[in-house]
């Protein structure tokens, strides 16, 4: 209705000081409108220098990641942890990072592949790329000329000699050795090096002693040893019988072959890729763990050298090696000494209930602290709670990770959190693609193929962004209120 007052007021009103601007009406509109008017952000990435690993989703940057020019500046240690279930790309990354890393002249992988598929290693492709033959410990191939370890190897020190012993009959008695199981053990691989020294029994010192030779002298210990300590000789030999019994298994029992002789010739301690193919062994047994002692204090002794390499160290499974409290403690120490010596320690796992709720929590937990790298893939919404609160993420992260599609994860560098999108190049899917077994039979035309991995990858990224706006405003109606 016309008001007659307001428009005289309105006029004389602008007869004295001017036109006034028109006063807007209230719009009324959406979110998903009103977006335009903020001004798109991002966290900070990483440098520049290093290995590509992606994009970061919600800016669309270039995502870079390298421990070693990192560390010391962002990264207060090297070591990495990498976390999700199976079919999200944990896979595909760690080989993807591996074959980048590998075109810097300084640097040298070691791979501990647990997982096989068509009788192999599923780094078996890769290593035929870079024509490197996988080292295959295999308890059915070892007595049939097969690759043997020797923990008893002379380029290990005679203390690590001895700790790797212990660590052996530990994980495979699922406890500790009392005093007079140890003292025993000492006494024997004292007197089995003083034999090979001497060059006593027809013995050369370019021999190596082996495992059988421990476990004959546990049988029949010398008498020196026992008078040594004013104790009966029956008592030693009573001593390390359990001892002997454990070794045994590794002399004649059913992994007998791949520890119980001399290192095999040949092994290139040098090439760029050293892939360890675990896949004969059964995962849930013992034997597993076994193997990750005798693995990584062979490397710690033969492998880690001070000459100004960087070196990475690449376990698959991981959680045989956290799970347990006496492996975990080894490679606690690896860790701890590797990092003076260019070493980053990559540990692949599932679950992190895996390994906190083990037997090991607490040497889990140390080393969950010394890797400052996380990458967490899709996990199910009451994992990714736990996860966020072992792990100490954000709430943010801890409600996107169980919508994460494959493909996509949560990056934790020392507290700068992103979701990056990992990208797989033409050149790598080939050497990457590790369900064949799964897909061949159904397989698609390679375009039609490719045009459903776009559309794929579109639509997580279209996901991923809309978390990300939904995230935003609500941070942003958060501080309105307050």
């Amino acid at each position: 209705m016309f008001d007659p007052l307001g428009a005289l007021t309105e006029a004389f009103t602008s007869f004295l000081y001017g036109k006034v601007e028109t006063t807007r009406l209230p719009v009324r509109t959406s979110t998903g409108q009103a977006q335009a008017v903020y001004l798109p952000t991002a966290a900070p990435g990483l440098g520049d220098s290093g290995v590509i690993i992606g994009r970061e989703v919600y800016s669309g940057k270039g995502y870079i990641y390298d421990p070693f020019q990192l560390y010391g500046q962002q990264l207060p240690a090297p070591h990495w942890l990498v976390l999700g279930e199976s079919g999200n790309g944990k896979s595909a990354l760690e080989k993807t990072y591996v074959l980048r890393q590998l075109r810097f002249r300084d640097r040298q992988v070691v791979v501990l592949d647990a997982q096989g598929e068509d009788g192999v290693g599923e780094w078996n492709l890769i290593a035929q790329q870079l024509g490197i033959t996988p080292i295959r410990l295999d308890p059915t191939a070892a007595l049939n000329g097969g690759i043997r370890l020797n923990p008893l190897d002379p380029s290990i020190t005679t203390t690590g000699q001895l700790a790797l012993l212990r660590t052996i009959i530990e994980v495979a008695m699922g406890h500790g050795l009392d005093e007079r199981a140890g003292f025993a053990l000492k006494v024997a691989h004292a007197a089995v090096l003083s034999t090979y020294e001497d060059g006593t029994d027809g013995l050369s010192r370019s021999q190596q002693p082996v495992l059988s030779d421990i476990v004959e002298q546990l049988r029949h210990p010398e008498p020196a040893s026992a008078e040594a300590m004013n104790v009966d000789i029956d008592d030693v030999r009573a001593w390390g019988l359990d001892v002997a019994l454990v070794l045994d298994r590794l002399v004649d029992g059913d992994l007998r072959g791949m520890f119980d002789g001399p290192t095999t010739a040949g092994i290139d301690l040098d090439a760029p890729l050293i892939v360890f193919d675990l896949s004969h062994i059964d995962r849930n047994s013992i034997a597993m763990p076994i193997l990750m002692a005798i693995v990584g204090v062979w490397l710690e002794h033969t492998w880690i050298r001070p000459d100004r390499k960087k070196r990475i160290f690449l376990v698959e499974e991981a959680w045989h090696i956290i799970n347990s409290p006496f492996v975990a403690q080894l490679f606690q120490r690896l860790l701890k000494f590797g990092r003076r010596l260019g070493l980053s320690f990559v540990a692949v796992v599932h679950h992190l209930s895996d390994v906190v709720d083990g037997a090991a929590a607490r040497e889990a937990a140390a080393i969950l602290k010394m890797a400052s790298t996380r990458t967490i893939y899709a996990q199910k919404a009451d994992e990714a709670r736990a996860t966020g609160r072992v792990l100490g993420l954000p709430r943010w992260a801890v409600e996107i990770i169980p919508t994460l599609t494959p493909g996509i994860a949560v990056w934790d560098v020392n507290g700068n959190v992103q979701v990056v999108k990992h990208l797989i190049t033409e050149a790598e899917r080939p050497l990457v693609y590790t369900d064949r077994a799964m897909t061949e039979s159904a397989s698609l035309p390679t375009d039609e193929a490719r045009a459903l991995a776009l559309a794929a990858d579109a639509e997580a990224e279209a996901r991923a962004e809309a978390i990300a706006m939904e995230r935003q405003l609500r941070d942003e109606s958060s501080e309105t209120v307050a």
